[in-house]
């Protein structure tokens, strides 16, 4: 049997059939909207600082099984492998906002101008920007998960993003869009770290050191540990069909425009991957660092775009429009990089 091979038999139901459930998932969504819409307003109504509270236990139901993997003895281990770090840094933050910007004013302004309107088009490529400038941060970890990643090494890399984001995010869209005031909805980033990476990481040590203390590290990790596989699945159907409920009037009624926005989307997420994967390639560095730094980058922090998209221009705008297609467009991609991650595994060390 080939290593692929065993590699898929280990792929559990809901993981090898993910594509499917994904499209039902986002069909279920659209038609709760329409069908029920009293269930997206009245959950779309609990947030704060911009961020929906629902959407946020969902997406900590998807990451705390991500978190019981960290052993907190292997994140010291970082510092000697600093390649993967690198990796993510560089193509975070000195690469992937402006090639964003680039294929965003080429296709919306150049392209696509017979068909866009001037002043969408400004607001479509202040969408994408606000998009490229931030780097994923939850989603992120159920990706890692899926291509056996380093659990330690990548909550490094995702806190690390982070701490930057603080700092970077708003400096960076204001050069790129020229934007002489802009206002960055701070709570939205620091209560996002909290919810997504805080809360989690320090409720999964302290599972984790318990149950090991009491049954022991082979029992954890054979018993306890793969009851939890399907519940980031789970947690992932659950939150896509949130999602998707609160902006399925949005989609429905710009399906020509989504199209469009779609396509440089597209583009800006393999492109940033291939540099990525391949720089880790030629670096030789660990396939279970490799992945998940380039899918770090090619992955975005939908809801702070979402919310910065909503406090600058407004819920019904073209940029808030195109933070929406970004959700729309990124699971279905990022599940395609998972494919060709695992499939291209023998060609990394391990």
């Amino acid at each position: 049997m080939s290593e692929i091979e065993g590699a898929n038999k280990d792929i559990g139901f809901f993981e090898r059939y993910l594509t499917v459930w994904v499209a039902l998932c986002i069909v279920a969504g659209i038609a709760i909207g329409q069908l029920v819409p009293a269930v997206p307003n009245v959950l779309g109504e609990m947030t704060y600082a911009e961020v929906n509270l629902p959407v946020a236990v969902l997406i900590w139901v998807m990451i705390f099984p991500m978190m019981l993997q960290v052993d907190f003895k292997s994140i010291v281990g970082v510092r000697k492998e600093p390649k993967g770090l690198t990796i993510t840094l560089v193509v975070n933050w000195l690469i992937k906002p402006f090639s964003m910007f680039a294929f965003a004013w080429f296709f919306f302004t150049v392209v696509f101008e017979p068909f866009i309107t001037p002043e969408l088009q400004l607001q479509y490529l202040a969408g994408a920007v606000l998009l490229g400038a931030a780097p994923c941060t939850a989603m992120v970890f159920v990706w890692s998960y899926l291509t056996k990643g380093d659990a330690g090494y990548t909550l490094v890399q995702v806190a690390i993003n982070d701490l930057i984001m603080l700092f970077a995010f708003a400096p960076i869209v204001m050069l790129l869009l020229g934007l002489g005031e802009i206002f960055v909805p701070w709570e939205t980033v620091f209560l996002s770290v909290v919810l997504y990476v805080v809360i989690p990481l320090v409720a999964g040590f302290l599972v984790r050191n318990g149950l090991i203390k009491r049954r022991g590290r082979q029992w954890f990790d054979e018993e306890f540990l793969p009851f939890f596989g399907p519940v980031t699945m789970i947690g992932l159907l659950a939150t896509l069909v949130l999602l998707f409920s609160f902006q399925g009037e949005v989609i429905l009624n710009n399906p020509t425009h989504i199209g469009l926005i779609a396509v440089p989307l597209v583009i800006q997420t393999f492109f940033v991957f291939a540099i990525a994967y391949g720089w880790a390639k030629l670096w030789k560095v660990r396939h279970c660092i490799a992945a998940p730094a380039a899918l770090i980058g090619s992955s975005n922090f939908f809801e702070l775009a979402v919310a910065a998209a909503i406090v600058l221009f407004g819920i019904h705008s073209g940029a808030a429009l195109v933070t929406v297609v970004g959700v729309l467009v990124e699971v279905p991609l990022m599940l395609a990089l998972v494919k060709i991650a695992n499939a291209t595994r023998g060609h990394f060390p391990e």
